[in-house]
């Protein structure tokens, strides 16, 4: 890439989705008077006993938590989905709407509920990747299940109504749109090319080297070239794996070990507990082999320029397109310049 585009507004091309990003990064340069968040910098208890997701506490809905030591999952007492909707049409004119019937899990990556991802231990981290797995397994075997959708939202500032370490998963009929999407283009690339779409990109990117963040020998996390988000950042399997009921022993470890760096990256960026929204998209779960699919972990944060300025998605964004400020390869660069060990445990 030529100097010329880290200086002039251009669009970049999502080959996952088929959409195109606006980035300006001369507006970088501008003064900002807007909103400012709070910072977190709370220093939570290990336990506490007003919280509904500690080890046994009741939850809002009345349920009682068990005793547990490990990452533990349960039904969202408040799903945005309910298994035994009806199932429903209606279409009048130009008026159409259906049903959708889904499972929505929390999953509790902790009992304790003073730590977040980066400041687990890469163990217990593998523990959570090895629900998830069991998970995705479980709901996707259901007949009217043919997605699940494994994220996390952390910190106030993305909507967490909770602090205990914790994500969630919600399952459905129908596939998502998002997912719609990347099936279509992976789908294509693969009817073309018989390979992998994101298994060609990462080679170009280890190729170039300038968005890489961390490897390791299953597993790469990079600023995808597309991205929207400031700081937004992919994990992709070096194999070409469809879905995470697809990985080892080892590397479950590795998923997690990368996990691990990735948000301590987060956290040393502004020194605080990075908000993100992060999510796994994988193979739908709709009975289809799906060979084009190769699965990822996307980290959408969106802080800026200090723990206190956030990107927000309005004018433009809402209806025009994606933009952003500040290039995919200044960030990296930002990125790369930062300690590895967390600087809340040094």
């Amino acid at each position: 890439m030529s100097t010329d585009f880290n200086q002039i507004p251009h669009k970049r091309y999502n080959i996952l989705t088929g959409e195109w990003i606006l980035v300006s990064p001369h507006r970088t340069k501008r003064p900002w008077q807007g909103k400012r968040e709070e910072a977190s910098q709370e220093q939570r208890p290990t336990y506490d006993p007003g919280c509904y997701l500690c080890p046994g506490n009741s939850r809002s809905g009345g349920q009682q938590n068990p005793d547990y030591k490990e990452p533990f999952s349960f039904i969202n007492d408040f799903s945005a989905l309910l298994p035994d909707s009806p199932i429903m049409e209606q279409e009048d004119g130009l008026l159409r709407a259906e049903s959708e019937t889904g499972i929505c899990k929390v999953v509790c990556f902790s009992p304790d509920h003073s730590l977040t991802l980066p400041l687990m231990e890469v163990n217990d981290i593998m523990k959570v990747v090895q629900l998830w797995k069991k998970e995705y397994a479980d709901l996707g075997k259901k007949p009217d299940i043919n997605y699940v959708q494994i994220f996390e939202n952390k910190g106030a500032i993305m909507g967490c109504s909770n602090p205990h370490p914790h994500g969630q998963i919600w399952s459905q009929r129908s596939i998502p749109t998002e997912v719609a999407k990347k099936t279509q283009f992976q789908k294509a690339y693969w009817e073309q090319h018989g390979k992998s779409l994101l298994g060609d990109y990462l080679k170009q990117e280890l190729d170039l080297g300038t968005r890489i963040l961390f490897e390791n020998e299953h597993f790469v996390s990079l600023v995808p070239y597309w991205a929207v988000w400031p700081y937004e950042v992919m994990i992709i399997p070096k194999k070409h794996l469809q879905h995470i009921g697809q990985l080892s022993s080892e590397e479950e470890e590795a998923f997690a070990r990368i996990i691990k760096q990735q948000t301590i990256q987060y956290d040393n960026l502004f020194q605080t507990s990075f908000p993100y929204s992060s999510g796994i998209h994988q193979a739908p779960t709709d009975g289809e082999e799906h060979r084009e699919w190769h699965f990822h972990m996307s980290f959408y944060p969106p802080l800026l320029r200090s723990a206190t300025v956030k990107k927000f998605m309005v004018g433009y964004e809402m209806f025009a397109g994606p933009q952003r400020d500040i290039t995919a390869e200044q960030a990296a660069a930002t990125l790369r310049q930062l300690p590895t060990a967390h600087y809340a445990r040094p």
